[in-house]
């Protein structure tokens, strides 16, 4: 029994060390764009993706429900709200997560067969992650459950104006290095999931000469794209899609124990383990502190879903919001908070960053590698930067969750089941 326990623990320790090893080596690309049905593998025509653990369709509820059902409109696949609904209870609409085609949602995730993405690889172990536009600052976001022509006028925007600027520009440019940027944007302020600012000028900044170039050909539309880039949010659907690329790298490492994937959706909070492969352990939403926005109050908050907690998984987010103390003026707490979340984090993760630090530790490394044995041993969990959904759509305001604890006690449980 000694032996079997010591070979076991051997087996975890090495299969551990090989998802580190990929963590420390990426180096995410962004190499391109694409239409979804074109370049998604295995997408169908008729499919919606949206964000979290797969539901059975009467169980969505609220933004999300809807923005599935708008979804389905905007794409023509059913004409009005009953066709859709209709379509989906029949099976001639398709409902996915994300997470199994490679994709990333923000907010309700929604992806369809005409949407634009940006085609992420990283360059360490040629896996792809894909991640679909901001759709800017317009109130009525398909993203937020919302939907009317000026959604859909936007939502072309991208797709004919936007999108065919930026991939040539980004095509032209032979990949633009996203490690750099977060590097340097974590130097500068950014956590990279509450707060883009600072990698959103950089990214900015490494398309300029290129969008120059094009602005010649092309000034209005150009002119358009630059003008979509003035947000401080153009880049986090990037930094989902370096962590997501990095996560499915990670995905199906045998007796690995680390998290590679956590997710919301209006129902329930869930994770992923390496070792345990694509299999989903859930549990409750969980609750934390936020801060609204003047003029609302909890009533008025909904879960909408969202996956954009995969940079929290990968070293991303609130496991560097030490490095974000800005924060504090958008979504609450004090820095000396702040600081204890982050140092917390240490304690349940394996190794730190070789290339993520942190200028308020000394540069020590951002923790990396959630390891489920230690979540369950320690009482600690993840800690997640994140919005605040209003329940008629847009963001009322912002703040810090933690996830909760079932899940990890559950993955313990199937893992030991696994490798008994």
């Amino acid at each position: 029994m000694i032996a079997s326990e010591q070979y076991k623990t051997e087996q975890k320790a090495k299969a551990n060390k090989e998802v580190i090893t990929k963590i420390q080596k990426t180096k995410p690309i962004l190499i391109d764009m694409g239409i979804v049905g074109e370049v998604v593998p295995h997408f169908q025509h008729n499919m919606i993706l949206t964000s979290g653990a797969p539901l059975p369709w009467e169980d969505y509820e609220g933004g999300q429900k809807e923005a599935i059902i708008y979804g389905a409109i905007f794409e023509g696949l059913a004409e009005n709200r009953e066709e859709a609904v209709k379509k989906i209870k029949t099976k001639e609409i398709l409902i996915a997560p994300c997470h199994d085609y490679s994709c990333i949602g923000s907010v309700t995730g929604i992806y369809t067969a005409s949407m634009p993405v940006f085609i992420v690889e990283d360059a360490n172990t040629g896996v792809r992650a894909y991640c679909n536009l901001f759709e800017g600052e317009i109130h009525e976001k398909l993203t937020y459950g919302l939907y009317n022509d000026k959604t859909k006028r936007n939502l072309h925007f991208l797709r004919r104006v936007v999108t065919p600027i930026l991939q040539q520009a980004i095509k032209t440019s032979g990949g633009i290095n996203l490690l750099e940027i977060i590097r340097r944007a974590i130097n500068m302020g950014d956590e990279l999931h509450s707060r883009n600012t600072a990698a959103s000028l950089l990214f900015t900044r490494e398309l300029t000469p290129y969008l120059l170039d094009l602005y010649k050909e092309s000034p209005e539309n150009t002119r358009a794209t630059l003008q979509y880039l003035e947000n401080d949010y153009n880049f986090l659907r990037l930094g989902m899609a370096a962590s997501k690329a990095l996560s499915d790298s990670c995905s199906k490492t045998e007796h690995s124990s680390i998290v590679t994937a956590m997710a919301f959706s209006c129902k329930e909070f869930a994770i992923r383990v390496s070792g345990t492969g694509n299999q989903w352990f859930r549990a409750p939403l969980p609750t934390g502190q936020v801060r609204l926005f003047e003029g609302y109050s909890e009533k008025d908050v909904a879960w909408l879903g969202g996956e954009s907690s995969i940079t929290e998984t990968m070293g991303l987010g609130g496991f560097v919001q030490a490095a974000a103390l800005t924060l504090q003026d958008y979504s609450g707490g004090k820095p000396e908070k702040m600081i204890d979340n982050n140092k917390r984090m240490y304690e349940i993760t394996l190794d730190e960053h070789s290339v993520y630090k942190l200028p308020i530790f000394e540069f020590r490394g951002a923790p990396i590698g959630i390891d489920i044995f230690k979540v369950v041993e320690k009482g600690i969990t993840p800690v997640i930067n994140m919005g605040v959904a209003h329940k008629e759509g847009g963001q009322i305001g912002a703040g810090v969750v933690n996830a909760p604890l079932k899940c990890f006690e559950d993955a313990v449980n199937a893992y030991n089941q696994r490798y008994r």
